[in-house]
């Protein structure tokens, strides 16, 4: 399968050689320019093969064939399962991910992942595609989550992800109301002593940085609206633990079943990015989940706050 990117050169590119284009506005790696340069139709200007070094003019039409049928994730079982499709072009998707599901096959669950079921789905329309989650969440976190289609694609988010273009906002329920409503955490997360999966904030770790804002507080809970700035392994829970404030249900950083909370209350619910080629500003919403939003629904009206 191949997917063919048009690009008219606009009076600012002008004088830009084609490696620049590919590099600054497609954010395409030196490995991929490469395999593009070997191909034949990899790349044209008005219909013609150039080189990467070729100089553009105002008004020239660069024009990319992207390879991306791949291997394909031969190594996951298709599994047929439910998947609630939010948005799709042909180089993303993002999905609505419910709780309780795994994004991708780890230990002790093989066969009953998110990929599993992308895999299914595409092997029944006779499309073999490496399934690329742009970031993660947890088994228990709900709400939206892009998948990149092709390694280009893939590329492109990483450079959104570096260069802040890429944003996450999660809502989520925590123990008692912080103090102020509104502030930034800032404390570097590393992994905790004699665990593999526990993190904890240490001198030592990671850079880590989370916006919160309180929107509906409430004595005994209130609910949160987080942003992201980096993306460290339970950096909200984490966090919100050390802010003395852990998620409802949380199991590993607060009190596993709090206020009846049958999971952490974690929720992905708004995601900005660019589409990876045209570049479209695209944002996506995602509302509260009915076990997050029964309980948020006892602080005010979930409908008064935007994300």
């Amino acid at each position: 399968m191949k997917r063919t990117i048009h690009y008219d050169v606009p009076q600012e590119s002008a004088k830009m050689l084609v490696k620049d284009i590919l590099h600054r506005h497609f954010g395409l790696s030196v490995r991929q320019v490469s395999r593009l340069k070997f191909r034949p139709d990899g790349i044209l200007v008005n219909g013609e093969r150039v080189t990467v070094r070729h100089v553009l003019r105002p008004g020239d039409r660069l024009c990319l064939c992207l390879e991306t049928e791949e291997q394909g994730s031969d190594h996951l079982d298709p599994v047929p399962g439910p998947l609630d499709f939010c948005y799709e072009d042909d180089d993303m998707l993002v999905l609505h991910k419910p709780a309780g599901i795994v994004v991708h096959p780890s230990h002790g669950h093989y066969n009953d992942t998110l990929a599993n079921r992308l895999v299914c789905h595409y092997l029944a329309q006779g499309q073999r595609l490496v399934v690329r989650p742009v970031g993660r969440l947890d088994k228990d976190t709900s709400g939206l989550l892009i998948f990149a289609k092709h390694a280009a694609a893939a590329a492109c988010f990483d450079r959104q992800r570096r260069e802040g273009i890429l944003s996450r906002t999660y809502l989520a329920l925590a123990e008692g109301c912080p103090a102020p409503l509104r502030g930034r955490i800032e404390a570097p997360i590393g992994r905790a002593d004699g665990s593999l999966i526990l993190r904890q904030v240490r001198a030592d770790g990671e850079t880590a940085c989370t916006d919160y804002e309180v929107l509906l507080p409430g004595s005994e809970y209130s609910l949160l609206k987080l942003t992201l700035h980096t993306g460290r392994t339970h950096q909200i829970r984490v966090h919100m633990a050390h802010l003395g404030h852990p998620l409802l249900g949380d199991p590993f950083y607060g009190v596993e079943g709090s206020f009846g909370m049958g999971r952490t209350a974690l929720h992905s619910a708004r995601i900005g990015c660019c589409q990876p080629f045209s570049k479209e500003p695209l944002v996506f919403r995602c509302p509260l989940p009915a076990d997050m939003r029964a309980l948020a629904g006892r602080l005010g009206n979930t409908a008064d706050f935007e994300l």
